[in-house]
């Protein structure tokens, strides 16, 4: 019953609190800056921790890219003139990085007062690049955690620490995944020789190396990339965001101490379904990436397994589960875990998302820049990626090999076709070898402790209210064909559509 009464009132429960967010220029993050804003005006204070020099240059950041950005549109106009004074009398942007001591704040009442007001710490701040630069991700993804955590338990009034993760932490297992926490030190392939320490130690020296023997910075961060990657596999990690995220979770959960944590381990997050309004996406996501090639015409093969399930989640319901979590774990002095994603309770196939962007696009194409049509054409489907690399080497390679000889040797009109198609075949090379573990992942998260929360507001009636997180509400096709691939066209693809 208590629990129940705790999610009958979430919006009374944020009153008069005050709230640091750390990674408020990201996408989710500015979804759940927006809704709070929104649906609870009568919060206390709204820290938000941006990267910038001093103070006012982060009260310029926030205004330029956050408040301006489109997802606020409602909220100003509500607002309408006064939209400006009102955040200002909410919201205090503060200048800090989390990959720093003390989250990088320099001024020191600035600090006092956080430590003395912050009642909920939500950290969302994270580099998603799949092959960031090793030491970067370390720093922000794994040692980020830790200062933001010892950062949360200098607060005295503090209530709950919101960490958000990811799912793919997992690596690609198959079967059901569990909602369970990281053992220090353990990795996916059973090689029990995981020290953190270590590996921030082997980055430092790697690039120190690197800056002795005069390497340029494009070298050192390729370098750097390659590292990541080595490490990540060598542990049985697909790639070096979900392993710093990993051991950014482990730390978390050795140092906790009495600190209420909560981990969110989303999958992926896609454009929002209904709040604050539906179709709004921020930077590419994972199939994204896809969706905007296949649209360009660049994409026209891909190595999958078409029954593959596709773990999809809007972000406004990762940010409602978020603020629900938040509530119903205040004060509790555990670890709470909850992947929240829909291929338990509501499958996506792949070949549903193939299938709406090929009826999407044959219907509004995108246009090239002399205002021709690109069309588009059902993609080619490998099974296997032996197959698929078997056809990049006759299709693209031996050619190249030719293409090449000739340029040097006879034609010298050969070197842009030469060009556009070794672009073309390391383009692709990359994409596929980064997104290769999705292609054929045979995982689905269980999201049991999330399903508890959905009951309970089944009971009192919110299932389908204000904070809504049940992926069972989801017509795919409608939602991809409506919704998803319509907001990437516009917010993410700068080509203009034919009407």
């Amino acid at each position: 019953m208590a629990f129940q009464m705790e999610l009958a009132c979430i919006l009374q429960s944020l009153e008069h609190k005050s709230i640091l967010v750390t990674g408020s220029t990201g996408f989710l993050a500015k979804i759940f800056v927006e809704k709070l804003l929104r649906v609870q005006p009568h919060m206390k204070r709204l820290f938000l921790l941006i990267r910038a020099t001093n103070d006012e240059t982060a009260r310029q950041r926030l205004q330029n890219d956050v408040m301006e950005k489109e997802v606020f549109r409602i909220l100003r106009e509500k607002h309408g003139k006064d939209f400006y004074s009102f955040i200002w009398d909410k919201v205090t942007p503060v200048a800090g990085d989390i990959a720093c001591e003390n989250l990088g704040i320099e001024e020191k009442s600035m600090k006092e007062e956080m430590w003395r007001e912050i009642n909920v710490i939500v950290n969302v701040a994270a580099t998603t690049n799949f092959d960031e630069r090793y030491d970067v991700s370390l720093i922000t993804n794994t040692m980020g955690a830790k200062h933001v955590l010892e950062f949360a338990k200098k607060c005295v009034k503090l209530e709950i620490l919101l960490h958000v993760s990811t799912a793919y932490v997992s690596g690609e297992k198959a079967g059901l995944i569990l909602e369970k926490p990281f053992n220090m030190g353990e990795t996916l392939n059973g090689i029990m020789r995981l020290d953190i320490e270590a590996e921030m130690k082997l980055a430092n020296e790697r690039l120190r190396e690197l800056r002795d023997n005069g390497a340029s910075r494009k070298a050192e961060t390729i370098a750097m990339k390659e590292l990541g990657i080595q490490r990540a596999r060598f542990f049985g990690w697909p790639n070096t965001y979900a392993f710093t995220k990993a051991m950014g979770e482990m730390l978390l959960g050795q140092l906790r101490e009495n600190v209420p944590l909560v981990i969110m381990r989303p999958t992926i997050i896609s454009t929002t379904y209904r709040e604050p309004f539906p179709g709004w996406i921020e930077g590419t996501r994972t199939f994204d990436v896809f969706i905007m090639n296949y649209g360009k015409g660049k994409l026209r093969c891909v190595p999958i397994d078409r029954r593959m399930i596709l773990d999809v989640i809007p972000g406004d319901m990762v940010v409602n589960a978020m603020m629900v979590s938040m509530v119903a774990h205040s004060n509790q002095p555990s670890l709470f875990i909850y992947q929240i994603g829909s291929s338990v309770r509501n499958p996506l196939c792949i070949s549903m998302l193939i299938d709406s962007a090929y009826h999407y696009f044959s219907k509004n194409p995108c246009i090239t820049n002399d205002g021709k049509p690109i069309r588009v054409s059902t993609l080619t489907i490998f099974n296997t990626m032996a197959s698929f690399r078997r056809y990049m080497t006759l299709r693209y390679k031996i050619p190249l090999k030719g293409l090449g000889l000739a340029n040097v040797v006879f034609f010298q009109h050969f070197n842009r076709l030469y060009r556009d198609s070794s672009r073309k075949y390391n383009f692709i090379n990359r994409l596929m070898g980064l997104y290769e573990h999705f292609f054929f992942f045979k995982g689905r998260f269980d999201d049991f402790n999330s399903e508890k929360f959905r009951a309970a507001m089944k009971d009192d009636g919110m299932v389908d209210g204000m904070f809504c997180f049940d992926p069972k509400c989801i017509d795919w096709e409608e939602y991809l064909m409506k919704i998803h691939i319509p907001g990437v066209v516009k917010y993410l693809l700068e080509s203009k559509l034919v009407k």
